[in-house]
């Protein structure tokens, strides 16, 4: 029988690792940029749809525990499909555009050590850690969780320390109603956000090695969510309430280590810019793992080919190098809002996806069903302002928004038939 090894404590670090492995550092500039000295608000409605849809996790995860998380969730509520199959590929894509992100913030960061260098080194730097950490999961398990919980018991630390000191030199004149933005902007943001709380699914991925998951899973979902979001709007509160709007929008792409200067000077940019860098470094590594997995579980379900499950040298997966070499494409190919709006959208439809699933099994789960819907017409609103955003502002994310969404039910729908294909033929030659 499989030893049972995760408490409460070690569970809640997963989901807040998991969601604060980069989303803070890599999300907050663009954040900032729409709503401006209410982008706490923001966070704030963000991590209430995050919390709704937590609960489905919580009574899923409880039924139908699985290292797949999601991917048995889909299957659970929609049946082993093409819904199902689309919905578990765009996740994988999903977690692609979050490493993406990742990498993009990491380069971000590192360029601020090197005055006066050119922009092309973020992409080159980014590059380079996607391809640094592949090989480090080429390792296995061990390798990549040794030091995950200390880099976010170090960075979490350190994000109280710059929310509790930053507080006592807040201007309020930054955070004065006169400098309000428009409320629609402030909705724009919390959608686009919601990527910086995708990460508390991944507790549901740890439900087998729980010690008792029936008490442990739910309240490890809840907990990490709520100091997640406290953590969050802390942070951003601080931020522009020491930061004027035009300076966080110059520094976008580091905008958390520089409202560290104005009260810790240099040293506090420096710190921050370091915390930055382990954590989304953290996140790579951590998320590049899960996502290899995910696709590895997608194919062993079926729903991708056989490739992604082939297992090469010292216990890696192929899937693995696919991946990696996504990130490494959309992290040079696209600027880090687009990066940002896109992944949200995904990981708005998965959530929403999990969500009507739900509503298919929730006799069996014992859920409400109008925590259920509420989390849905959380997320459906969230995506429907997020898109319209992307019309009014860029038509080249909404196309590859809209590509990637029919490139994830096609492959399904064409693999599916493949693999029918290929099943009749064996039958037929028997």
């Amino acid at each position: 029988m499989k030893k049972r090894t995760l408490g409460l404590w070690s569970s809640i670090s997963i989901g807040v690792g998991g969601m604060m492995g980069a989303g803070i550092f890599s999300i907050l500039g663009t954040a900032s940029e729409i709503s401006g000295n209410l982008v706490y608000v923001s966070f704030l409605i963000a991590g209430f749809i995050a919390l709704l849809s937590a609960y489905s996790y919580a009574k899923l995860g409880v039924k139908f525990p699985s290292a797949g998380g999601p991917v048995e969730f889909l299957i659970r509520g929609f049946g082993d499909n093409i819904i199902s199959g689309g919905l578990n590929i765009l996740l994988w894509v999903g977690y692609v555009f979050a490493l993406a992100l990742y990498a993009r913030a990491f380069g971000a960061y590192a360029l601020t050590f090197f005055s006066g260098a050119p922009k092309i080194w973020m992409n080159i730097i980014a590059t380079s850690i996607v391809i640094l950490f592949t090989m480090v999961n080429f390792k296995g398990t061990k390798t990549v969780g040794n030091s995950e919980l200390l880099i976010v018991s170090i960075k979490v630390a350190i994000l109280i320390f710059f929310s509790f000191v930053g507080f006592f030199f807040i201007k309020p004149s930054l955070l004065s109603p006169q400098n309000f933005p428009h409320l629609s902007n402030v909705f724009f943001s919390a959608a686009i956000v919601f990527l910086a709380y995708e990460g508390f699914g991944l507790i549901t991925n740890a439900a087998e090695d729980m010690k008792d998951p029936k008490k442990t899973l739910p309240r490890a979902l809840y907990l990490s969510v709520l100091i997640v979001i406290a953590i969050y709007v802390g942070v951003s509160i601080v931020v522009v309430g020491n930061l004027p709007l035009p300076d966080i929008i110059k520094a976008s792409d580091y905008a958390l280590a520089a409202a560290a200067k104005p009260f810790l000077g240099i040293i506090g940019f420096r710190l921050m810019a370091i915390a930055a860098l382990f954590s989304t470094s953290s996140a790579i590594n951590a998320t590049l793992f899960g996502g290899a997995n995910v696709s590895y579980i997608i194919a062993k379900k079926g729903e991708l080919p056989k490739i992604f499950e082939r297992r090469i040298w010292k216990g890696g997966v192929e899937g693995l190098l696919i991946t990696s070499l996504l990130v490494i494409i959309f992290a040079n190919a696209i600027d880090l809002s687009g990066i940002a709006m896109v992944g949200s959208s995904i990981f708005l439809l998965i959530y929403m996806g999990v969500n009507i699933g739900h509503l298919k099994v929730y006799k069996e789960t014992g859920a409400n069903p109008k925590i259920i819907w509420l989390s849905i017409l959380g997320c459906l609103f969230s995506f429907v302002i997020l898109t319209y955003y992307i019309v009014i502002h860029s038509m080249i994310t909404l196309i590859v928004l809209v590509t990637i969404f029919f490139l994830s039910f096609l492959a399904e729908y064409v693999y599916r038939g493949y693999t029918k294909r290929a099943l009749k033929k064996r039958i037929f030659v028997r």
